[in-house]
């Protein structure tokens, strides 16, 4: 079974960058698409990023386009998330989740990822 690990969230300045990671074990990777979301406190859960399991096609949140990068190592088995210009409104609890397909594509839905999800990891933006 694939399992994910998060990594990389922690403290951070407004303006400020920070590289998220999602690794995985069990299985290959690159089998997958793999998506992030996040949950504020009191919000629900959003779709933030995916990525498909060809790395060509990757879709963004509105509030993250231009700022955000996904991007994934097959090889490391892993896919990251390059945060810029963060904002306090990016405080939040970051998990990645999992879609085995075969597809060149992904949706950016929470329902759409049937597959394994992490635990999470905590990204603070604040002065």
């Amino acid at each position: 079974q694939l399992q994910l690990v998060e990594s990389g969230g922690g403290l951070v300045q407004p303006g400020g960058s920070l590289r998220l990671s999602c690794a995985a074990s069990g299985l290959a990777l690159a089998n997958y698409a793999v998506g992030w979301f996040r949950q504020a406190p009191g919000k629900e859960r959003e779709g933030v990023s995916c990525i498909a399991r060809s790395d060509g096609f990757t879709t963004y949140a509105d509030s993250v386009k231009g700022r955000f990068t996904i991007s994934r190592d097959n090889a490391q088995n892993t896919v990251y998330l390059q945060m810029n210009s963060l904002k306090p409104e990016d405080t939040a609890v970051y998990f990645c989740a999992t879609r085995r397909t075969m597809t060149a594509s992904c949706i950016m839905s929470g329902g759409w990822f049937t597959g394994s999800w992490g635990q999470g990891t905590q990204v603070t933006v604040s002065s």
